[in-house]
């Protein structure tokens, strides 16, 4: 025999509908109207009540219709007849209206709860339709937009909100898929240069003790630029990452301590070096600001031409540091210098040109000035060559640091 099972009541329970905005958008319409409808209908009834009160309504009728009376014979005919007269009008139609104004007043709520749950999904006829295309849009399709249409009020603004998001949300990763794919190639190449080495040394029988040799100082040079470039990238993955903490820095100090390092291979690739190191104190961070000028000066010395030029000043703008580091070069075309700032940009392909690197010297630095709220401008001179400005905000009204740093920056400061 089967065990007694007692029944699921849970499970035949109506389920209560959502509570949709739309619901209760309805509900607020409906009570609003039916709070309305009574307190209209109470002040009613009262006024009524009180314009046909018996005893009131008999004394004045009574003294305008016995007043021409002589007799106590027709006074009392006359106060009979006004008696009657009262009671009839009390229980007349008048009275029969007030009692069936509840009535009314029910099936009007009823009506206008139809008519709220009508307007109310009308007005919210953009969100549903914002909902259906947030949920569609991905990663893969980041390219399609809301494109609400209809007046110009708060829904509309809310599309056009989500829309700019979209599109902030594509280019970044756009940006990111740009970014890895650059990143592999560069990790890439060394690694296939690595191995090209090394299987052209097993594949040749004279190979000797000092090709061996040869060919390993080739691969750790190689392997010098990876940790290069991952040194590079680690860079700026902490700098996009944030500060973990704010403390004076010195601009002038740090960037006169950079400039004394740089000087010898400035001296030995023949350039001029002019400076002009002015008071400038910042809020920051001491490493992450030394390496945003320590990669500035490096990218002037390398991307330069035989006898030209670099310039560093520092100094304060309207209570802001300031640091630009301009040189003299190849002539860069406007339209190429906003790319240099973003990561593995060059301004000519890898090999074509004596400068080095990996493309992310610029890129850090502008992940270290927006860390730092500074803004960055970068121009390129109608003589050939790059100038790039820093502006920090002021040390005053520097903000306190917002998103930890997800590791502490390097301390080498080796050019991207």
């Amino acid at each position: 025999m089967a065990p007694f099972r007692w029944p699921d009541v849970a499970r035949r329970r109506p389920r209560l509908p959502r509570r949709t905005a739309r619901l209760r958008l309805t509900t607020l319409y409906g009570g609003l109207f039916l709070t309305c409808g009574s307190i209209l209908l109470a002040v009613t009834y009262v006024l009524v009540e009180q314009a046909i009160d018996p005893p009131d309504f008999c004394g004045r009728l009574s003294r305008l219709a016995i007043a021409p009376a002589v007799d106590a014979c027709a006074q009392r005919r006359s106060t009979q007849l006004v008696a009657v007269l009262a009671k009839e009008i009390a229980g007349s139609d008048l009275r029969q209206v007030l009692i069936q104004a509840p009535a009314a007043l029910a099936v009007v709520t009823v009506l206008a709860l139809t008519l709220g749950w009508l307007v109310a999904g009308r007005v919210l006829r953009p969100l549903a339709t914002i909902t259906v295309a947030a949920r569609r849009i991905s990663a893969s399709n980041l390219h399609q937009r809301l494109a609400l249409r209809g007046p110009d009020d708060e829904l509309k603004a809310l599309g056009d909100t989500l829309d700019d998001l979209f599109a902030r949300l594509e280019a970044s990763f756009e940006a990111q898929r740009h970014f890895v794919a650059s990143a592999s190639h560069e990790l890439r190449t060394p690694l296939t240069r690595e191995r090209a080495m090394l299987q052209v040394a097993l594949d040749d029988p004279g190979t000797t003790a000092g090709t061996w040799r040869n060919t390993a100082r080739d691969v750790l040079a190689s392997n010098a630029e990876q940790e290069s470039l991952i040194e590079a990238l680690l860079a700026l993955a902490t700098s996009e990452g944030g500060l973990d903490r704010r403390e004076p820095v010195d601009l002038a100090a740090v960037t006169g301590g950079v400039l004394l390092a740089r000087r010898p291979e400035a001296s030995r690739r023949g350039l001029r070096v002019e400076a002009t190191i002015g008071a400038a104190v910042l809020n920051g961070d001491p490493l992450l600001t030394e390496r945003l000028a320590a990669n500035l000066i490096d990218n002037a010395v390398r991307h330069n031409i035989p006898g030209g030029c670099v310039t560093v000043t520092t100094g304060t703008r309207d209570g802001r540091a300031t640091l630009t580091v301009a040189n003299s070069g190849q002539v860069i075309p406007p339209a190429e210098v906003g790319g240099l700032l973003q990561p593995f940009r060059r301004l000519h392909p890898r090999g074509t040109h004596s400068g080095g690197g990996h493309g992310l010297g610029l890129s850090i630095v502008r992940a270290i000035a927006a860390a730092h709220g500074a803004a960055i401008a970068a121009s390129a001179p109608p003589g050939g060559g790059l100038a790039v400005d820093v502006t920090f905000p002021s040390a005053r009204a520097a903000s306190p640091p917002a998103v930890p740093a997800a590791a502490s920056p390097a301390s080498s400061l080796s050019a991207g």
